[in-house]
Formats: C-alpha cells, sequence, structure tokens
C-alpha cells in the first residue's frame, strides 16, 4: 500500500509540474499582456515562469519594453486524477503583466 502512494504522489507532482507556463495572452502592435503561473507560497516574483514571461515581452518588443501595470490574473481550477478513482483539484494562480514597447 505505501509503494502506491509513493507512487500517486510522484505522478501527482510530475502533472503539476506540467503546468502551463508563460503565453502571450493578448497581442497588440506595439506591447500585449502576458500571463503566467504562480505558487501562493511562493509569490509571482520568485516563479520560474517569471524570465519565461519576460523573455517573452523582450522577443516581442525585438528589445526594450515598459511594464505598464501587473497584477494576479483569472485562474483556473482543474481535476487531476493521479490514480485511477482518486480526483484531486488543483488551483491555478495566474500574474499578468501588461506591458509596452519602447
Amino acid at each position: 500500500m505505501k509503494i502506491w502512494s509513493s507512487l500517486a504522489a510522484l505522478f501527482f507532482i510530475a502533472l503539476t509540474g506540467c503546468a502551463e507556463g508563460a503565453k502571450l495572452v493578448q497581442e497588440r502592435e506595439n506591447g500585449g499582456v502576458v500571463a503566467y503561473p504562480f505558487k501562493g507560497e511562493q509569490g509571482s516574483m520568485l516563479s520560474s515562469f517569471r524570465q519565461d514571461a519576460l523573455a517573452l515581452m523582450k522577443e516581442k518588443c525585438g528589445g526594450p519594453y515598459t511594464i505598464v501595470r501587473e497584477g494576479e490574473a483569472k485562474g483556473r481550477t482543474r481535476m487531476v486524477s493521479p490514480v485511477e478513482g482518486a480526483q484531486e483539484i488543483v488551483q491555478e494562480r495566474r500574474w499578468g503583466i501588461q506591458f509596452q514597447c519602447k
């Protein structure tokens, strides 16, 4: 029984680690909005996806940009099944950054 619970925990960690990263969710001619997931206890500034979001903004602008505003965006709730018959609800929090190219 202990083996099954260890396997379930590893599978759950693998699933939550595969969450979507930074995405350009709104694109404009001279900027847009990027969003990325973060964990509440870690905070949005320390999320490993923040660097990906900053890189997306730099890529979109072809260089420098200005952050217009940022804050928590609408997250999502999803259900995962690490083991057949067992379901877990996962709350995902997202951080949004609106930016403008210089």
